[in-house]
């Protein structure tokens, strides 16, 4: 065996003692990373919740999304955060949201739903934005800032 000139690194004489850990130099597939990479994060929030929460305006629709949040799935409730006037609202109605929720995931994923009064986090859900296209400004020459304040002007009168 050759002898190692360098005694800080390792060499064919070290390859067997400890505290040098033997690499593989196999390629590995994407599928057996993955749980290692992403078990920290879905230790704190589940797939099937954050799937929930990231499409809760498809699911329950435009209307309810404006006044509802999910904020937590833990085990099969899910808890949703909702003024006091919706809160009765959504009790009427708690089977088919269920079952909405359900048919969405593809699972029996809520049996229960607790409703909690507490003020939405997320800004409501605007409409579609009415588009006015943008007018030549007055004065100022054809550009750069010419474009700039047409569109400015256009997004004005939009709202």
């Amino acid at each position: 065996m050759a002898k190692n000139t360098f005694p800080d690194k390792p060499g064919p004489d070290k390859a067997g003692d400890e505290g040098f850990a033997r690499r593989s130099f196999v390629t590995r597939g994407i599928a057996e990373m993955v749980p290692g990479l992403t078990r920290a994060a879905y230790k704190k929030k589940s797939p099937a919740g954050a799937l929930l929460m990231s499409e809760w305006a498809s699911i329950v629709g435009p209307r309810l999304a404006e006044e509802t949040e999910p904020r937590r799935l833990s085990g099969t409730q899910l808890t949703i955060a909702c003024s006091g006037p919706m809160a009765m609202e959504l009790q009427h109605v708690s089977s088919t949201l269920i079952e909405r929720i359900n048919t969405h995931a593809g699972r029996k994923l809520v049996e229960r739903l607790r409703f909690v009064q507490e003020p939405l986090a997320v800004p409501r859900v605007a409409g579609p934005r009415k588009l006015v296209a943008p007018e030549p400004v007055q004065g100022i020459e054809a550009g750069a800032l010419h474009d700039a304040l047409a569109r400015l002007r256009a997004a004005i009168k939009a709202r």
